[in-house]
């Protein structure tokens, strides 16, 4: 009797401390001994009561009136203004306006105007301000060549011209690839050749010769460097111009069927002329040749096709070999 009023009494606490402890009842299963829960308690280091101050008053500086206002009429502008920049109202002492508003409505004014910020300025660029600059940088400037004041004569000193570019730009490398590009052309007239230099020469350059400017230009690029283009161009300049003044063995042996223009000095034409202009003359006597402006004439007519001038000319200088007076 006494055990089971023990087992019950037992049994009647532990149910009734489950009940209490809430939802760390499933707990007693794996621990036998369960704890009763406690209140969270707060660790407070501070036995004085904070004290909270009050908030500081800001206080603004007046708003000053804007530069342009104060601006003297006699500015200097270059102080203003000396350098490039963004538009900046204050700065400027110009009533502009800039934008797009209603039908009938003034164009937004400049204080507060994002068109004006978004295109670039020159208003440092005023005419004082370059006399300016200008003045600055005479004193590194050498007085012109003597000799040189026409651009004929600095064409017949100077007949190579070299173009190069350079590049301004906002990349985190300063180089850019086309810098390196050199351009190097002159006039053909300003080179010495004879005819089998100059035929032989036009066939090397190619489509570098502009047969209507007389210009030929050599571009190069290929090079990572500049200076290593230019030393290049130079090279292939040099190169073909010596180049074309060398006569290969085979080319003595052409016939006329493999000449690429007509030439009178080769051609059967001349011996026609010779023929006809000592013919019934006598024995011993000496062999009278055509003269230069005839072959010229013809190798012109030949060469060139027929038109107005080559014909004309070719007449003329027919009538002058064979003593015929102009009618």
């Amino acid at each position: 009797m006494a055990n089971s009023l023990t087992r019950f009494w037992g049994q009647g606490s532990l149910q009734k401390h489950v009940v209490q402890t809430g939802l760390r009842g499933f707990s007693s299963q794996q621990n036998p001994e369960v704890e009763e829960e406690e209140e969270f308690r707060v660790l407070s280091l501070r036995t004085v009561k904070q004290q909270f101050q009050k908030r500081r008053e800001v206080k603004k500086d007046p708003v000053t009136p804007p530069r342009s206002n104060r601006m003297a009429v006699d500015q200097d502008w270059t102080a203003a203004w000396p350098g490039p920049r963004s538009f900046h109202p204050a700065s400027v002492p110009l009533p502009l306006r800039q934008g797009f508003t209603e039908r009938g409505a003034a164009a937004p004014s400049k204080f507060a105007n994002a068109e004006l910020m978004k295109i670039p300025n020159f208003l440092h660029l005023t005419p004082p301000a370059i006399r300016q600059q200008c003045e600055a940088l005479k004193k590194f400037c050498t007085p012109w060549p003597k000799g040189l004041e026409t651009e004929a004569k600095w064409q017949r000193h100077f007949p190579v011209e070299v173009i190069t570019t350079d590049y301004l730009q906002a990349l985190p490398t300063i180089r850019n690839p086309e810098a390196r590009r050199v351009t190097v052309s002159l006039k053909l007239s300003d080179l010495k050749f004879d005819a089998h230099a100059r035929d032989k020469f036009l066939r090397l350059v190619g489509d570098r010769y502009d047969k209507d400017t007389d210009i030929l230009t050599f571009v190069t690029d290929r090079c990572p460097l500049r200076k290593q283009n230019y030393d290049y161009a130079l090279y292939l300049l040099t190169a073909c111009y010596h180049e074309s003044f060398v006569t290969e063995p085979w080319e003595a042996t052409k016939s006329e069927a493999d000449m690429e223009v007509y030439l009178f000095g080769r051609n059967k034409s001349k011996l026609s002329a010779e023929e006809i202009l000592n013919w019934n003359a006598a024995e011993g006597a000496p062999k009278v040749e055509p003269s230069p402006s005839y072959g010229q004439s013809v190798e012109q007519l030949i060469n060139e096709g027929e038109n107005e001038y080559n014909l004309t000319k070719y007449k003329e200088e027919v009538k002058k070999m064979l003593n015929i007076a102009s009618q």
